[in-house]
């Protein structure tokens, strides 16, 4: 029952982290917020690491620096979209890159029904007097495709470098990424003790912990069923908005991201790849 619950403990973590980072859009904006996020992953992850730049050769460097920007690209969507519409909505519909990443891993014919299930899901979340604007859903898609892309880069990276090294850089590449968009974003406000605080914060609860404990848990259970508990993350997200940020959601909202969780359970418990945690 360990490997379970650490697995469940890193997603409630990540939507903690992401809850936690909400509050910072209206001092910092979406994109200062993101800088905290992998500014104080990357010290953390260096420190524990201490990777070399060129100790997997430069293809590893080149691998590395695709990896930071798709990190970048994921939070900074996923943030923006937090931005404008509810965090269980948001994450149900960046959940659907993983999906995607799942069915081309697979070719069962019951692969057709959980399609059709999280499409009705996805429908009943936009329906034109849903609570999502068009914008927010939007960028929760663009991170879903940034999320598919680090899936398939991740394992990668893992190859090339032992460890955590390969992930350190890469956060450290996307932070650097991100120093000109979140200082134009957050102005003087970037260095508040205050926010800088709750953006440590963030960084901790959002990528140090999960990266931890799903590393202990991989070392326990299949694949599989890796997969279809984090299938629980768009669920948990709409529960954490609830109780952290006083999100409630209609019925049909409901609806929609429970039929996106089964679709997401079925199609990635058969399949061989495995969905990390949202950097």
């Amino acid at each position: 029952m360990a490997a379970p619950a650490l697995v469940i403990g890193a997603v409630v973590s990540v939507q903690f982290g992401s809850a936690a980072a909400t509050t910072l859009f209206d001092q910092v904006g979406p994109a200062g917020a993101v800088l905290y996020r992998l500014l104080f992953a990357a010290v953390v992850l260096l420190a524990i690491w201490r990777p070399r730049p060129l100790e997997a050769g430069r293809d590893g460097l080149v691998l590395a620096i695709a990896f930071g920007l798709t990190l970048a690209g994921m939070n900074l969507c996923f943030y923006e979209a937090l931005d404008r519409i509810d965090l269980g909505i948001a994450v149900t519909f960046e959940f659907v890159g993983p999906l995607l990443v799942g069915l081309l891993g697979s070719r069962r014919r019951l692969d057709l029904v959980w399609v059709g299930c999280a499409a009705v899901g996805v429908l009943a979340l936009t329906r034109p007097s849903g609570s999502a604007d068009a914008a927010g859903i939007a960028f929760a898609l663009l991170a879903g495709g940034f999320w598919a892309t680090y899936i398939l880069l991740s394992a990668r990276v893992g190859r090339a470098f032992p460890g955590g090294r390969g992930l350190a850089l890469a956060m450290a590449v996307g932070a650097l990424v991100m120093v000109i968009p979140g200082t134009a974003a957050a102005g003087n406000d970037l260095f508040d003790p205050g926010a800088a605080a709750v953006g440590a914060a963030t960084a901790i609860l959002s990528s140090v912990i999960p990266y931890s404990l799903e590393l202990e848990a991989l070392r326990r259970i299949a694949v599989g069923t890796f997969g279809v508990l984090m299938s629980l993350e768009p669920a948990v997200a709409a529960l954490i908005g609830l109780i952290a940020l006083d999100q409630s959601l209609a019925t049909v909202d409901v609806l929609g991201i429970a039929l996106v969780v089964v679709a997401s359970a079925g199609v990635l418990g058969a399949s061989a790849v495995r969905p990390p945690t949202e950097a």
